[in-house]
C-alpha cells in the first residue's frame, strides 16, 4: 500500500484546518434520502461504465474511479460507497488496493460487497482534500447527480470511507451532507477538510491507533465526540487497548438514537488503516478493519432513517429521551381526522411509493398504523421509516422508534420500493388506526 509518502507532508493538511479552510453553502445531492429509495437510473441502460473517468465541478475537470458491480442488474437498487485517499496518494490507490490488491481494494470493502455495491474513489486536488471554499464537497454532490441519473442506486445507503486526509474529507460529509450519506468510517482521521454544520446525527464509525505519531488520537476522539453528542449518545471514555498489546477494542455507545449508532475502534498501534492484532504494521490481507468496517454499513437496511429523526424541539417527534412509541398503543386521533399524500416514481418493472401521514385533528397521534390495499401484482421489496407487513395485498405500514407521535397540524414521510407486474396504479383508500383518510 502507498501510504507513507503522505507522512512527512501531512502537517500541511493541519495547518488548512487550523487556517479555518471550510465548507461553503452548497446544494445538497439531488435525490433527498429521506423521500426515496431508488433512482431515475434504475429500469435504464446504463451509459457509465467502470474505470477512470472525468466530471466537469466548480469549473474544474475531476476524475474518478467508478467500478460497477459484474452482472449489473438495472432494476435492482445498489449501495454507493465513497473511498477517499490519503494525502499524497490517489484513488487508483484505493481502487487497486496497492500491494495488497483485490483485498484491500476501497479499504478491503470491495471484496467484502461481492457485487453487491457500487464504488466510487474521487481524486483529489494536489492529491489532497483541502476543500477550499467546499469544492470537495461539491464535487461529491456533483458525483451523486451523475451517478443516481444513469445507476440504479439505494438512496437510504450511501457510505462514505477514508483513511487519514480521506478520514478527515469523510467526516466532513458527515457534517455537511447527514442528509445525503447514510454512515461514515473514519480511519485515522482528523478535522481537515472542514466541518460546515456538523450538528445534525449521522452513523459514525472511528478507527484510531494509540501511537498515531501523525494525527494523534486525541484528534479522532475529537471528530468521534461531535457525533456521540449529535447522536444523542450516552458520553463515556471507553476502553482501549493496553500500549503494546497489538490489539483493538471495538465499543458501540449506549443510549444513541434509533439508527444512529456510534463505534469507536482503538488499536494499538501507529498512523494506518490496516493494523492487525498480534502484529505491528498494516496489511490488507489480514486487518480486521475491512470484516468490522462491512459489518457496519451493512447493518442498515431501508427500514431505517436515511435522514435524520426531527430534533427534540420539532412537535413532530418525542424527544430522543423518550422512549419509543409502540404501535400496539396508537388509536384513532379522537378530535379529527387524517390525509395521506401518495406519490409514485415507476420503472418497467418496479416503483417507490412516497407516503405522507398528515394529523389533520387538534390531538396528537400516539402510534400509528396505516392500512391500505395494493392493487394486484405490486409487491413491496424494502421500505424506509415504517415496518411493512405483509408485502402485498392488504399492507399495514407501522411506525418505527423515532416517528411514532404526529402532532396536530404535522405530517410524518415513509416509503417503500416495490415490484410490479404492469399495474402500477395507487391505493383507493387509507385508513390510520382504523380511521378513514382524507386523500391529499
Amino acid at each position: 500500500m502507498k501510504l507513507r509518502k503522505h507522512l512527512t507532508v501531512i502537517a500541511a493538511a493541519t495547518a488548512f484546518a487550523a487556517a479555518g479552510i471550510g465548507v461553503g453553502t452548497h446544494l445538497a445531492a439531488a435525490a433527498d434520502a429521506g423521500t426515496s429509495a431508488a433512482t431515475a437510473g434504475c429500469g435504464k441502460a446504463p451509459t457509465l461504465t467502470s474505470g477512470v473517468r472525468t466530471i466537469q465541478s466548480s469549473g474544474q475537470n475531476r476524475t474518478y474511479i467508478l467500478r460497477i458491480p459484474d452482472n449489473y442488474d438495472r432494476n435492482h437498487p445498489y449501495r454507493l460507497i465513497f473511498g477517499f485517499h490519503w494525502l499524497n496518494g490517489t484513488a487508483n490507490d484505493v481502487d487497486s488496493g496497492g500491494s495488497d490488491g483485490f483485498v484491500w481494494s476501497y479499504y478491503g470493502l470491495r471484496a467484502q460487497a461481492n457485487n453487491s455495491a457500487i464504488f466510487v474513489a474521487p481524486q483529489g486536488f494536489n492529491n489532497g482534500w483541502a476543500n477550499s471554499g467546499g469544492q470537495d464537497v461539491t464535487f461529491v454532490d456533483d458525483l451523486i447527480r451523475l451517478l443516481e441519473g444513469d445507476l440504479c442506486v439505494e438512496t437510504t445507503q450511501r457510505f462514505a470511507l477514508g483513511f487519514s486526509y480521506g478520514g478527515g474529507m469523510s467526516y466532513s460529509l458527515a457534517c455537511s451532507r447527514p442528509n445525503v450519506f447514510r454512515a461514515v468510517a473514519v480511519f485515522s482521521g482528523a478535522q481537515l477538510s472542514g466541518c460546515s454544520g456538523g450538528t445534525q446525527p449521522i452513523a459514525y464509525m472511528g478507527i484510531h491507533g494509540l501511537s498515531d505519531n501523525v494525527l494523534n488520537i486525541s484528534q479522532g476522539r475529537g471528530l468521534r465526540d461531535t457525533f456521540v453528542r449529535n447522536n444523542g449518545c450516552t458520553a463515556q471514555s471507553p476502553r482501549e487497548p493496553a500500549v503494546g498489546s497489538r490489539t483493538h477494542i471495538t465499543t458501540t455507545y449506549s443510549g444513541c438514537r434509533a439508527g444512529y449508532p456510534v463505534v469507536w475502534a482503538a488499536f494499538d498501534g501507529g498512523h494506518g488503516p490496516a493494523p492487525v492484532d498480534g502484529a505491528s504494521g498494516d496489511s490488507g490481507a489480514r486487518t480486521w478493519t475491512k470484516t468490522e468496517v462491512w459489518r457496519f454499513f451493512t447493518q442498515f437496511d431501508g427500514t431505517t432513517p436515511s435522514s435524520p429523526p426531527p430534533s427534540s424541539a420539532a412537535p413532530s417527534s418525542a424527544p430522543p429521551s423518550s422512549p419509543p412509541v409502540s404501535p400496539s398503543n396508537g388509536s384513532p386521533n379522537p378530535s379529527g381526522g387524517c390525509s395521506v399524500g401518495y406519490s409514485v416514481n415507476a420503472w418497467n418493472t418496479g416503483f417507490t411509493a412516497s407516503v405522507t401521514i398528515a394529523n389533520t385533528g387538534s390531538s396528537p397521534i400516539n402510534g400509528w398504523t396505516l392500512a391500505f390495499t395494493l392493487p394486484a401484482g405490486q409487491t413491496i421489496s424494502s421500505g424506509w421509516n415504517a415496518t411493512y407487513s405483509p408485502t402485498s395485498g392488504a399492507v399495514t405500514a407501522r411506525n418505527v422508534s423515532y416517528n411514532g407521535t404526529i402532532a396536530p397540524g404535522t405530517s410524518v414521510s415513509i416509503g417503500f420500493q416495490a415490484t410490479h407486474t404492469g399495474n402500477t396504479g395507487k391505493p383507493t383508500s387509507f385508513t390510520l388506526n382504523g380511521a378513514a383518510c382524507a386523500l391529499a
